[in-house]
This record gives C-alpha cells, sequence and structure tokens, in this order.
C-alpha cells in the first residue's frame, strides 16, 4: 500500500494545456484518497505557490518551486526518500527518479505518459533506466503502443489509465448558444459555427485547424456566413503565419482567432459551436474531445492517434484521415447538413460521462496507487 506519495511536475497551475489539466486532476484525485494515503506532496517545477487552484490541493500539500530548478531537484530528491511512490508527471523528470533510486531503491517510480512527450528518441540509459525502474500509466492505447514500439517498453510495465473529466467542468443541462459569446462575436443564432480550441505552436504543427481553414474556401458556396472560431494561446510565429493564411485565401471575415479561453466560459463555447474539430495526427488522448461531447457538441477528429479511443472509436464523433482535406469537407458537410439537436447533444453528453466521468478515474488510480 503506497501510504506516502510524491507527485512531481513541471506546471500544474500556471499553464493552460492536456498534460497540465491532467496534472490538476490527478492532483485532485490524490487530495481526495486522504483517508487511504496519509503523506500527499506535490512539488511543481515551474509554478509558484500562489498558482495553486485551492480546489484541487491544499497549501499543506503543495509546493511550487517558481523555476527555481536546483531547490526543486535537492527538495524532491528529500522527500522522495521517505516517500513510497514517486509520480512523474512529465518524462523530462525521469533524471531525478534516477537519483532517487540510488538513495532508495525501494520506493516506487511512476511515469505518467501522455503523447508525444514520450513518442521522440531519447537516449539509451535513459530508455534502459525506463524499462528496468519505472512502471507507466499510459492516458491510451496509442501511447502505450507507442511506448512499446519506440523505447521497448514492455507492455507488462504499461496500465493504460484514460484521461477523464475535470470535476470542476462545468457540464451544461441545455444547449443553446450562449447570448453573451453570439454578441461578443457579432453571430446570428442561426449561423453555422466550426470551433477548435487547441495549444497554436509553431513547433506543433500536427493539430490539423490550417488545414480547416484551407477548406473554408470551399464551405463558403455552400455556407456563405461560416464562422471558424480557433481558440487558443499563440506564439508569434504560428499566430503570423496563420494570419497570412487567411488573408492568402480571402476568408479573413470568416476567421476568428479567439485567444485563451477561461474555464468558466468553456462550456459556453462548446455550446456555442455547430461542430468541434480538431483533425489532429499526434494527441495521445485528446481531452479537448471529451469536453466537448460532455458540451454536447458534434465533433470531428483524426483516427491516426489517441483521437480514437477519446471519441470511442467514433461512438462520440466522426473519425477522418487527417491527411486527406475532402475527407474533412465532407465530415463537415454531413454535420452542417443534419445539426444538432437537444436529444443528438444529450446523448452524446450521457455517453461521454458514462465512459470518462471523474469518479471512474479515481476509483482507478486508487486500484493502482492504493491496492498495489
Amino acid at each position: 500500500m503506497s501510504t506516502k506519495v510524491l507527485f512531481l511536475t513541471l506546471k500544474t497551475f500556471s499553464f493552460t494545456g492536456g498534460i497540465e489539466k491532467m496534472c490538476r486532476i490527478l492532483t485532485r484525485a490524490l487530495y481526495d484518497m486522504a483517508s487511504n494515503v496519509n503523506d500527499i506532496k506535490v512539488h511543481s517545477l515551474y509554478d509558484a505557490n500562489l498558482d495553486r487552484d485551492s480546489r484541487y490541493i491544499t497549501k499543506q500539500q503543495f509546493k511550487g518551486f517558481g523555476e527555481q530548478r536546483t531547490k526543486f531537484v535537492f527538495a524532491s530528491i528529500i522527500k522522495a526518500y521517505n516517500s513510497d511512490t514517486v509520480i512523474l508527471s512529465h518524462i523530462n523528470l525521469l533524471f531525478i527518479a534516477f537519483f532517487i533510486k540510488k538513495i532508495s531503491s525501494k520506493t516506487r517510480i511512476v511515469l505518467y505518459a501522455h503523447g508525444i512527450e514520450v513518442w521522440r528518441e531519447i537516449s539509451p540509459r535513459k530508455r534502459n533506466f525506463l524499462i528496468e525502474n519505472c512502471e507507466v500509466w499510459a492516458v491510451s492505447e496509442f501511447t502505450s503502443r507507442k511506448l512499446q514500439d519506440i523505447h521497448q517498453v514492455p507492455a507488462k510495465n504499461i496500465t493504460v489509465l484514460p484521461n477523464c473529466l475535470d470535476p470542476f467542468l462545468e457540464i451544461p443541462d441545455h444547449f443553446d448558444k450562449s447570448d453573451q459569446l453570439l454578441v461578443r462575436h457579432n453571430l446570428q443564432p442561426n449561423q453555422p459555427v466550426l470551433f477548435t480550441l487547441s495549444r497554436l505552436s509553431s513547433h506543433e504543427l500536427y493539430k490539423g485547424y490550417d488545414m480547416v481553414i484551407e477548406n473554408l474556401p470551399q464551405l463558403l458556396i455552400e455556407y456563405p456566413n461560416i464562422m471558424y472560431l480557433l481558440a487558443g494561446q499563440a506564439d508569434a510565429k504560428e499566430q503570423s503565419r496563420l494570419e497570412k493564411l487567411v488573408r492568402d485565401l480571402g476568408v479573413t471575415k470568416h476567421v476568428s482567432f479567439v485567444g485563451f479561453i477561461p474555464d468558466e466560459e468553456l462550456s459556453d463555447y462548446f455550446r456555442l459551436a455547430d461542430i468541434f474539430i480538431m483533425p489532429s495526427r499526434k494527441e495521445g488522448f485528446g481531452i479537448v474531445f471529451i469536453e466537448a461531447a460532455a458540451c454536447g457538441c458534434k465533433i470531428i477528429g483524426g483516427d491516426q492517434d489517441g483521437s480514437s479511443q477519446a471519441l470511442l472509436n467514433g461512438k462520440l464523433g466522426t473519425l477522418i484521415n487527417p491527411e486527406k482535406k475532402e475527407a474533412l469537407l465532407s465530415a463537415i458537410n454531413n454535420h452542417l447538413e443534419q445539426p444538432r439537436s437537444e436529444r443528438s447533444s444529450k446523448a452524446v453528453q450521457e455517453l461521454c460521462n458514462q465512459n470518462f466521468n471523474y469518479h471512474q478515474y479515481y476509483r482507478k488510480v486508487e486500484v493502482l496507487l492504493v491496492r498495489n
């Protein structure tokens, strides 16, 4: 039984992304295990103490090091010496686990593997340490296979722990479009709206939002007032590239770069969308898909990565080949021809909640951690 648990993260509260979101959810799950786990500590390298969200962890259980790398490393090694289990949120933290094993060979090391961060090549020394000393919790079967194929991690070392809905996500009980957002974006209630929420990074050109933009000229023939809302923080290089693409295609009036969306507005944006689209090629899971489904969205995703598991192999949304523009165009047209209804939205929401609710995730972590 693991009664003393140390969770090491890079970022948990000061950044928005799939890994960070799941770090918050796992942090909350550890907090909820207080009756079984009598010592919980979360160390975050880049967060400051003031970044902590009190809904997920107490002040006493969380330590943010505000980018003080040396202090983070030494404090984590010292704390790990008296811990039964150390969970690493990112493969880049394996070097700390190496030192932990040197001073405490019995300490259990778990790597929480999400997606592309564990698909890249690593040194032979790091690979051998991973194989010989670590358990892996992979967020999808796809990520599990990648670990086996790329790093030769034995299947027996890997447990698939699918992502879940944040327990604090506002799940709507109706699916009407938000009047406030309609006004903010100058939209009409019946105007077709496509929506993508993703980090817009020049280093991660695999999300597929540029392919949505490239299909807009063809979509405008049938839907002359269609609007594409592209949300998420963008780096300067990617923002410039996308703005040029929009200008070159002559669709400036039909694309809106929304930027960061706060958690309290997330549900409203999903309800605003006629279709949530992210034809990605390299998703470890794609937590945004289940968030969209929980809000009753029609969804289009790629069929070549972890998106398939998030979308229950097509039960929660349409899976397409993300390499083929015509497949995306056809899927968009099919969905717009059959607008979502209250009934269809409710069915998607219920199926999502049945498969990806927080309670199921918590119970799986409890089995893996407390009863191991």
